[in-house]
């Protein structure tokens, strides 16, 4: 039986962690013996190079993808062998910002952020719309919560992907090259406020990243290289 260990003292935590696709000639092993710890409050970067297993990594510790070998603990979540209920439960704790927004185009800026509380039936409708407006205010947003998606710009919609993420008050912020398809200015500026927000809300931050323009927002950088990870000096 999978429980949520109260005790577990970091945020994430990995040893031994091997992911192949593909089975027989055709396996490819993705990830190799990868050692990973995050503590709370934490801003970690994850970079390197298109290929090396940075995003198989992020979907391994979202519980996406289903764990082979090694053993991965998140939020005191056992994920080896885990079940489906345990893998809900995690995903409702954890904010998930992707790098193409995956945001619905035809649903308003607040409708997308409530969208987040349909994994929290505690929350009723008026406390979400609530909730989901405060946090569109947080990202500076006030003024187009009610616009549709389609009508805002790249990095009005990033704004929008971060208080989607935030919106429920995860316990831990994972997103996938959040900037990449953003000038360096605007790119800059959604980072910062997705440092502030989470510092405010001492939620830890790990974010896959090209951006070398970002780097000094982070307390570590760990570099994923051909499956390998290790922390950059």
């Amino acid at each position: 039986m999978v429980t949520e260990d109260q005790h577990e003292p970091s945020v994430i935590c990995g040893s031994d962690i091997c992911f192949s696709f593909g089975e027989g000639e055709l396996r490819k092993q993705i990830l190799f013996d990868v050692d990973l710890q995050i503590e709370a409050g934490e801003v970690v970067l994850l970079t390197g190079p298109s290929g090396s297993g940075k995003t198989t990594l992020l979907t391994l510790i979202a519980g996406l993808r289903r764990m082979q070998e090694g053993h991965l603990s998140v939020l005191g979540y056992q994920l080896r062998d885990a079940d489906t209920q345990t893998v809900l439960s995690l995903r409702r704790r954890i904010g998930f910002i992707f790098q193409a927004h995956n945001l619905l185009p035809f649903l308003s800026a607040r409708e997308n952020v409530s969208v987040m509380f349909d994994l929290h039936p505690e929350v009723s409708p008026g406390e979400a719309r609530a909730r989901s407006a405060d946090m569109l205010r947080e990202v500076g947003l006030e003024d187009r919560m009610d616009y549709a998606v389609s009508q805002l710009s790249g990095g009005q919609r990033q704004r929008v992907a971060v208080a989607r993420a935030l919106a429920c008050g995860p316990h831990l912020v994972l997103a996938d090259e959040p900037t990449s398809a953003l000038d360096g200015v605007t790119g800059r500026e959604v980072v910062m406020l997705l440092q502030r927000l989470a510092r405010e809300q001492k939620r830890p931050i790990l974010m896959v990243t090209h951006d070398p323009r970002i780097l000094d927002i982070a307390d570590r950088v760990l570099k994923m290289q051909d499956g390998r990870l290790s922390e950059s000096e």
